[in-house]
Order: structure tokens, then C-alpha cells, then sequence
């Protein structure tokens, strides 16, 4: 009987234990309440996509096209690709 008590209690510890790691973790997980994005001046965004853990803006400026992305969860730029036509 003290045996099955004692694991009773070993098994009720573990789930306490393992919710409250996962509730008091953050990992960085938490985004910032409010970030600005600097453009170039006269740039005009077109579109904006989400996936894979990524923003993705579409941005114009000056006749030239390009894709800015950004980490989801940090919100920081982590690619720029530009778009020009061939001579």
C-alpha cells in the first residue's frame, strides 16, 4: 500500500512538474507588443503573406519590386529579395 501510494504521488509530481515547465518556459516565443518598420521614402507595400513561420512584404519602390521577410515570432528581418528586369 505505501508503495502505490508513493507512486501515486511520483506520478501526480511529474504532471505538475511537466505542466508547470511548459506554462513558465518562453523560449523567446513571445512577440514584441508594437515594432516599425522603416521603407525607403516614396516605397509603397503591395502585399503581405504569412507562412512557415515568416512575414513576407511586398514592397514597391520606384518601379522596382521587392519581397522584404520577417521572423514570425521576433518580428525580425531576416531576408530581402529584389526583383529587376533584364537588360
Amino acid at each position: 500500500m505505501v508503495i502505490s501510494g508513493f507512486a501515486t504521488l511520483l506520478g501526480i509530481a511529474v504532471v505538475i512538474g511537466v505542466i508547470g515547465y511548459r506554462v513558465y518556459r518562453t523560449d523567446g516565443s513571445v512577440a514584441p507588443a508594437e515594432v516599425t518598420a522603416l521603407l525607403p521614402k516614396g516605397a509603397k507595400i503591395t502585399g503581405t503573406a504569412v507562412a512557415d513561420g515568416r512575414i513576407a512584404v511586398t514592397v514597391e519602390l520606384g518601379g522596382a519590386i521587392e519581397v522584404r521577410t520577417f521572423d514570425l515570432k521576433t518580428l525580425k528581418p531576416t531576408g530581402r529579395l529584389r526583383f529587376a528586369t533584364e537588360p
